[in-house]
């Protein structure tokens, strides 16, 4: 005998219905296939279930194919860590089968590559040098990419294609060929650079110009308000590894583009990282589609691993 003064709920009025009526938001349509080997990297696509991320992988596969083939813009946002983990190669191939139209660096991103084009190497170890206090005094990095910003600010050109303009004449030809802004450059592809004074090393040597860094950036700003233009109707932005800087810099583009007139609608958004963060999910993935139409998508993973992934079913399923 229970102790409780309450029974059990009758449920034999319950009324049912049929699983062929109710339905099921998955199917046996969407399961995955097995992978057969020599398939291929198309092979491997087509395995993959159309199902939550993997179905979201092969969306933005798809939305990057049409933007190309309908000559939409494609915009590529990245963070230090993409350049760092030796991406660069690969986003330069791309860009050259028409996926990248331009790319937006955010400070880190920009030193990175910088350091690879003039020396072949970077990502100091910051625990090891910070406690003497020579973390980010490296003498060539903030020197050449100082003088490159202060020399652009004259010229009026931002601090993207300010810092291609002085690699192709300082790059080392062995290391070149892995700098994302020489190989931009040289292809006359835009590249802006995003920054907060003080976020960055070569804002603490002694020839930064905080005047000229700032002219440079706003310029950049300004270029990819200009660049965000084409992504109306079918364009792509993708921003990779950056979780602040690029997240609110896009959103303040898209807000300019909007309010001047043009319109911006029936896009898509990607946020690529190895942990999905509140901005980038609320700024690139879903407030840029708010009563206008295009689809945002999160991709969670390794850059490493999932940026030349990629690529790769790009370059299979797209040519």
């Amino acid at each position: 005998m229970s102790k409780y003064n309450l029974e059990p709920l009758d449920l034999s009025r319950l009324r049912t219905i049929s699983i062929h009526e109710r339905g099921g938001k998955v199917n046996t349509a969407q399961f995955a296939q097995p992978y057969e080997a020599g398939a291929g990297v198309k092979g491997l696509l087509d395995s993959l279930p159309r199902i939550l991320a993997a179905k979201s992988f092969r969306d933005v596969v798809e939305a990057l194919i049409t933007a190309r083939s309908s000559s939409k813009a494609i915009l590529w946002g990245l963070g230090g860590h993409v350049i760092k983990c030796g991406l660069a190669p690969v986003l330069l191939d791309l860009m050259r089968r028409g996926y990248a139209g331009a790319f937006v660096l955010n400070g880190a991103a920009a030193i990175h590559d910088f350091e690879i084009a003039i020396a072949g190497q970077t990502s100091e170890d910051v625990e090891a040098v910070l406690p003497d206090g020579s973390f980010g005094s490296a003498e060539e990095t903030g020197r050449e990419m100082n003088e490159a910003i202060a020399g652009g600010a004259r010229d009026g050109i931002g601090i993207g294609e300010a810092l291609g303009r002085r690699l192709s004449e300082i790059a080392r030809p062995e290391f070149a060929a892995c700098s994302l802004l020489h190989g931009a450059y040289q292809a006359g592809v835009p590249v802006t650079v995003h920054v907060a004074i003080g976020t960055d090393t070569p804002h603490t040597h002694p020839s930064a110009d905080g005047a000229a860094i700032g002219a440079g950036t706003l310029h950049d700003f300004r270029l990819l308000c200009r660049l965000a233009t084409g992504l109306d109707r079918g364009g792509v932005y993708v921003n990779a590894g950056s979780a602040v800087i690029l997240p609110e810099v896009f959103l303040k583009a898209v807000s300019v583009v909007r309010n001047l007139g043009h319109p911006l609608g029936a896009f898509t958004t990607v946020n690529m990282d190895f942990l999905q963060h509140y901005r980038p999910t609320a700024n690139v993935v879903n407030r840029p589609h708010a009563k206008s139409g295009g689809q945002g998508y999160a991709l969670t993973g390794h850059h490493e691993i999932m940026l030349p992934l990629l690529a790769a079913m790009l370059i299979e399923a797209g040519g």
